[in-house]
C-alpha cells in the first residue's frame, strides 16, 4: 500500500499492515543541531528513518490587503469583506496549475486548511487585539456572529474553487484556542459563535465527498470536544498540550473509533533517557494500534534540545511497533 492508501485504510478503521508514519515537522535549525550529534550533512533523513508523505494545501487566509484597523461595528464589516476576495490570484500559490496536475497522480494523501480558529479570524496576532475578541463576545455578539459568517461564506466559495480543481483527501480546521489549563472562551459561547460558523463550510464539503474532518488543536480543547465530535469532527490532531489533559486512551474511551486519533506521543518526553521514551510510546501506541483508527506521531514540532540519538531510537520504535502487527 502507497502512503495515501494507508492513511485513508486506516480513517476507515481498517487496521493496514501498517498506518503512515508522517514526519514530525524538523527545521533547518533543529538538522543544524543534529549535525554535531552524529547526523552526517551529505545524508538525508530520511535516508535513516521512514517517512511516509503527506501534503497540506495553505491558501492565505488573510485579508487582503491587511487591514490597519479592524471593524468595531457592524457597517465595518463591509470594509472586510472586500479584503476577502475568494477569487483574488493570491489566494493560492503561484504555481497553482503545475500543483494540480501533479497532486492528481500523487500517492501521498493532500490536506486543505481551511480554518485558523476563533482568534485568527478575529485579527488576533498579538495580546492587544486578544483582548479585543474576547471582549467582543459580551460586548458585542452580534457582531461576532456577523464576522465568523463573513468569514464562512468566504470559506466556502474558496474551498469549492480548490475542490473544483483537485481531490482531497481530508480537510483540516485549525485551532490555537488556548493553553494547557483549557480554552479561552466558555464551551458555550464556543458552540454558539465558532462551531456554528462551521456547519455550512462541513455541509460545502460533504457535499463534494469529503469524508475526513481534522481538528487540529494547539491547547486542552478537552471540554469542548463533545461539541466538536457533534459538530461533525471525526478526527482528532492535539499538537503541544500536556498529555495528561489530553488523553487519547481516555478520549478514545469516552468517543470510540468514530473520531480518529493522530499523535498523542508527548514531544516533550523525546528530551529524555530512552527507557523514558519507550514507557511513554508504549503506553499509548500499542492500545490505540490495535484499535484502530489512529497514525501515532509526536504531538508537537521536534525542538534543538532533542539529542538525535534519542529522535532515532523513538523513530526505530514507533517503525518497529508499526510493523510488528
Amino acid at each position: 500500500m502507497n502512503a495515501r492508501q494507508r492513511f485513508l485504510a486506516t480513517l476507515n478503521n481498517y487496521i493496514p499492515s501498517r498506518p503512515p508514519l508522517f514526519e514530525d515537522g524538523i527545521r533547518d535549525e533543529v538538522l543544524k543541531t543534529w549535525y554535531t550529534q552524529g547526523l552526517s550533512r551529505h545524508e538525508k533523513l530520511s535516508d535513516l528513518i521512514r517517512f511516509d508523505r503527506r501534503e497540506e494545501i495553505e491558501p492565505n487566509l488573510e485579508p487582503l490587503p491587511a487591514p490597519t484597523r479592524w471593524p468595531t461595528r457592524l457597517e465595518g464589516l463591509k470594509k472586510l469583506v472586500k479584503r476577502l476576495d475568494p477569487s483574488d490570484p493570491r489566494r493560492l500559490p503561484a504555481d497553482w496549475k503545475q500543483r494540480v496536475q501533479a497532486w492528481r497522480s500523487r500517492d501521498y494523501p493532500l490536506i486543505l486548511r481551511l480554518q485558523r480558529g476563533y482568534f485568527l479570524t478575529l485579527g488576533v496576532h498579538g495580546w492587544r487585539r486578544f483582548n479585543d475578541a474576547v471582549q467582543l463576545l459580551v460586548d458585542d455578539p452580534q457582531l461576532v456572529e456577523a464576522w465568523m459568517k463573513t468569514y464562512t461564506d468566504f470559506t466556502c466559495t474558496l474551498a469549492e474553487r480548490v475542490l473544483d480543481e483537485v481531490e482531497v483527501d481530508a480537510v483540516l480546521f485549525s485551532e490555537p484556542i488556548g493553553g494547557n489549563h483549557g480554552p479561552l472562551i466558555s464551551p458555550a459561547m464556543y458552540e454558539k459563535f465558532v462551531l456554528k460558523s462551521y456547519l455550512p463550510i462541513l455541509e460545502m464539503l460533504r457535499a463534494h465527498g469529503i469524508r475526513w474532518f481534522i481538528y487540529r488543536t494547539y491547547a486542552n480543547t478537552r471540554v469542548l470536544l463533545p461539541g466538536v465530535v457533534r459538530a461533525g469532527f471525526n478526527v482528532l490532531w492535539a499538537c503541544e498540550t500536556e498529555p495528561q489533559a489530553m488523553d487519547y486512551g481516555a478520549i478514545r474511551q469516552e468517543f470510540g473509533k468514530d473520531l480518529r486519533l493522530i499523535g498523542g506521543i508527548d514531544a516533550d518526553s523525546l528530551r529524555q533517557s530512552p527507557d523514558d521514551i519507550q514507557r511513554i510510546v508504549m503506553k499509548v501506541v500499542p492500545p490505540l494500534l490495535q484499535d484502530g483508527g489512529y497514525l501515532p506521531l509526536a504531538d508537537g514540532r521536534v525542538r534543538e534540545d532533542v539529542p538525535f540519538q534519542n529522535y532515532l531510537y523513538y523513530r526505530n520504535l514507533l517503525e518497529e511497533l508499526t510493523e510488528a502487527r
